[in-house]
């Protein structure tokens, strides 16, 4: 797996980790932690801007994603490019319907020390430094730096407006930001298991890493 993807990939996870809650507080930093104690699942709508070091470039995607704690979850590319990044818990799947290709790697191994950690429940404060940040563009913001140092992400900054999460800004190790909106979020609701499996299309193309 590539080194963008592998950085698309946690920023996703940092995305499915924090934007399901439903539950406000008057602090964001607070909201965060009753987020990581009470919500079991949920699903949303998501669009990612990426921005260059430089500024110049950007590049912007839409898809939906799915989550079930303990580290399960399904996000669906669909526009401009479809691509499936899908977790059972123990095993991750990347599949690039263009290329035709399935990534296959165990869950740990394809993460790292990664905004993952708080999908989990169990590495919020463990991994990573939460701080509450100035407000800015009408939001409420948290900081959370990984403690562990030398990965692919620098850190995430997690947006609150009202009692709704309303974006998610991370800044990786090559000096690109991704920002991260959503809408049309539904916490803790029923997702069936077979949402969280993926099986190769039958030609594609597999790798698998172990």
């Amino acid at each position: 797996m590539s080194a963008l993807r592998k950085t698309t990939l946690a920023a996703l996870l940092g995305l499915a980790a924090l934007a399901f809650q439903g539950l406000a507080r008057a602090d964001a930093l607070d909201t965060l932690q009753q987020f990581s104690r009470e919500v079991k699942s949920g699903r949303a709508e998501f669009t990612q801007t990426v921005t260059s070091p430089d500024g110049a470039k950007k590049k912007v995607s839409t898809g939906s994603f799915e989550f079930a704690r303990p580290n399960r979850f399904r996000f669906a590319y669909k526009k401009p490019f479809e691509q499936l990044i899908v977790s059972d818990g123990k095993t991750v799947w990347l599949y690039d319907v263009d290329l035709n290709q399935v990534n296959i790697r165990p869950y740990d191994q394809a993460l790292g020390a990664t905004p993952a950690a708080l999908l989990s429940g169990a590495g919020l404060e463990r991994d990573f430094v939460l701080s509450a940040q100035p407000s800015r563009d009408g939001l409420e913001w948290v900081r959370a730096v990984p403690k562990v140092k030398g990965g692919n992400i620098e850190s995430v900054q997690i947006g609150f407006r009202g009692q709704a999460l309303a974006a998610l800004e991370l800044l990786d190790a090559f000096g690109q930001r991704s920002l991260m909106q959503f809408g049309e979020v539904a916490t803790n609701v029923a997702i069936g298991e077979a949402t969280f499996k993926l099986v190769p299309p039958k030609g594609a193309d597999v790798v698998e890493q172990r």
